[in-house]
């Protein structure tokens, strides 16, 4: 089988396809035919070793995936041959064939496609996370999403609808606003045109949204910071500017506001059942059209260096996926 490879730190460019030998699971795992695999902003600090989940050289990276049970190891009672799936992973998803523990895999709903399926696992499960259980987002309650047209700020913006709450998307396009319009944002502000902070008192009448969604980091944090309201909540999701920005922490004392960190992959290690309860109620959302993932594009498995520097260079709206077996 055929698997992407990263043999050293560094680039999309220097990944490499590799011929691999077809994979057996072991006891308590399931081999599954990768259907298709997403695509997320850590997979392009992950080869670079500059995000916090450090695999060892040489891995395969790709941490979310959907495809086809193969075959099962010893102790699987959950999964046979045959079963459509979803699973999240680590790493090894940017490959043909995966083997993975049956407890990081979940049935496919009924009329669901692969792409579908490998691109909601970590933007709506960190958005869910992030949104529901760490922000605690009320319906009335107003929330600010930076960097709103990427996977999980689109996720954001339709889990923010479906909790009843009003969304202002910020991003750094009107073609970009244009597609949060789309997925249900209720005001809009282009921050490469617009300040940020008034755009921000002028759509909230001065008062400030109760909760900031920032996966983005960099200059727009602190201007987005200043702006909270009263006991408002920042959630702090990740840094795509590439830049940890610095807060002058007398902001939450002036503020009632809280910081409030969002890590969904060690969220799923340490509470696997609060994140699968979490996914079945944004499989249920999905099946009322309440949530839709946006893909904007779809990449064969040599192409995996392009989808990372499309990523990487912020070409990417909501999510693009690769298809292994193409």
């Amino acid at each position: 089988m055929k698997a992407i490879v990263c043999e050293a730190w560094g680039l999309p460019d220097t990944l490499v396809v590799r011929e691999l030998p077809d994979v057996v699971p072991d006891a308590g795992k399931v081999a599954i035919k990768v259907e298709a695999a997403g695509v997320n902003f850590p997979d392009v600090l992950i080869i670079q070793n500059k995000y916090q989940f450090k695999p060892e050289l040489p891995f395969t990276p790709g941490g979310e995936l959907a495809g086809t049970v193969t075959a099962v190891g010893e102790g699987v009672t959950q999964y046979k041959p045959g079963d459509r799936v979803i699973a999240f992973v680590g790493q090894g998803a940017f490959a043909q064939q995966i083997a993975v523990p049956e407890k990081s895999v979940m049935p496919m709903p009924p009329g669901m496609d692969f792409d579908t399926a490998a691109a909601i696992t970590l933007t709506y499960g960190t958005s869910h996370h992030a949104v529901v259980d760490r922000a605690q987002l009320k319906a009335g309650e107003t929330m600010l999403v930076l960097g709103a047209a990427g996977g999980v700020g689109l996720a954001a913006i339709e889990i923010g609808k479906a909790l009843g709450a009003r969304v202002i998307a910020a991003a750094s396009s009107d073609e970009k606003l244009e597609i949060c319009k789309q997925h249900g944002a209720d005001a809009t502000i282009n921050y490469s045109t617009q300040d940020l902070r008034e755009a921000i008192k002028a759509t909230t009448d001065g008062k400030g949204p109760d909760v900031i969604y920032d996966p983005v980091g960099g200059i727009y944090a602190e201007p987005a910071f200043r702006s909270i309201g009263w006991r408002g909540r920042y959630l702090v999701v990740g840094f795509a500017n590439g830049e940890i920005p610095k807060l002058p922490l007398n902001l939450t004392l002036l503020k009632g506001a809280s910081l409030v960190g969002v890590f969904w992959g060690e969220y799923v290690r340490r509470e696997p059942k609060a994140n699968m309860a979490g996914m079945r109620e944004l499989m249920g959302w999905l099946a009322e059209g309440k949530i839709r993932p946006h893909i904007s594009g779809r990449y064969a498995l040599a192409d995996t260096p392009k989808a990372l520097n499309d990523m990487a260079a912020r070409k990417v709206t909501g999510k693009v996926v690769i298809q292994p077996q193409k």
